[in-house]
């Protein structure tokens, strides 16, 4: 059966755990070259190990800190110039978050947008060009639910999330006639360390896993569904289970989102 990221060249970030782990060992099943970024060198090279094991015929870890803006673009020219091209481009990294509104200090406001939202498009911004010069390619990216309608103690999560969508929606419909594809990837509920890694109100770290977060589907379930929409090129790939009903109630009862979301435990 041939594999269906024979020859391509795949880069995720927020590699090292969840739905980035999970993704990078279901493309090195499928034949990618990876590159995987995440803040710990350490897990990369363990996460590297499972992907050679499981059939990528080569792996670059790329280790970094995502919040480090001023430096994301020679990132970027870094990870083109290993392989010499990229054909897909995951931004998956991302911070949660756990304060309301009046409360959040902007500081953690801007390291969330920094990470969740300038850094892929900066990112997206440097390869993008190459991408159209070396004749398409691929654009992935983590949004959330929460990217679809406000979600309380969440006010830099969410509105990073929404952000996302109006970058991403706008380079498709911009750049689809030179064979770029974005793919915009909408989780619920997963199994992941994200609630564990978000920020306090104070920036300090949550530091447990919400009962919410633990009913999730697997990372591994996740990664499976998410490759399978990136090898089929979907605009759009929902993953998750009942929560997910949220998002068809606001397209198509708005007045009642609002009211579910004033009632919705975040944790």
């Amino acid at each position: 059966m041939k594999k269906r990221f024979n020859d391509k060249i795949v880069w995720i970030t927020g590699a090292s755990s969840g739905i980035g782990e999970a993704c990078a060992y279901d493309f090195a099943k499928e034949g990618a070259k990876l590159i995987l970024t995440a803040l710990e060198a350490d897990i990369l090279e363990n996460v590297k190990t499972k992907c050679l094991e499981l059939g990528a015929p080569d792996v670059l870890p790329l280790p970094f800190d995502l919040s480090k803006v001023d430096e994301v673009e020679a990132l970027a020219n870094q990870a083109w110039a290993h392989f010499g091209r990229i054909d897909v481009l995951y931004n998956n990294a991302g911070i949660s978050q756990r304060g309301n509104t009046i409360d959040t200090d902007m500081n953690v406001i801007n390291k969330i947008m920094d990470v969740n939202y300038f850094t892929p498009v900066i990112l997206t911004k440097t390869l993008l060009p190459k991408m159209i010069a070396q004749g398409g390619g691929q654009l992935v990216v983590t949004t959330s639910i929460a990217g679809r309608f406000g979600f309380p103690l969440r006010c830099a999560y969410s509105s990073s999330k929404h952000a996302l969508y109006g970058f991403f929606e706008t380079v498709q419909a911009e750049y689809y006639d030179q064979n770029i594809r974005v793919t915009i990837v909408c989780p619920g509920r997963v199994q992941t360390k994200i609630s564990f890694y978000a920020l306090e109100k104070d920036g300090s770290q949550h530091g447990k896993l919400d009962k919410g977060q633990a009913g999730g589907v697997t990372a591994e379930q996740a990664g499976r569904k998410i490759v399978n929409a990136v090898a089929k090129r979907k605009r759009e790939v929902l993953v998750g289970r009942k929560e997910l009903l949220m998002a068809y109630i606001k397209r198509f009862f708005p007045g009642l989102a609002a009211k579910m979301a004033r009632n919705l435990n975040p944790m």
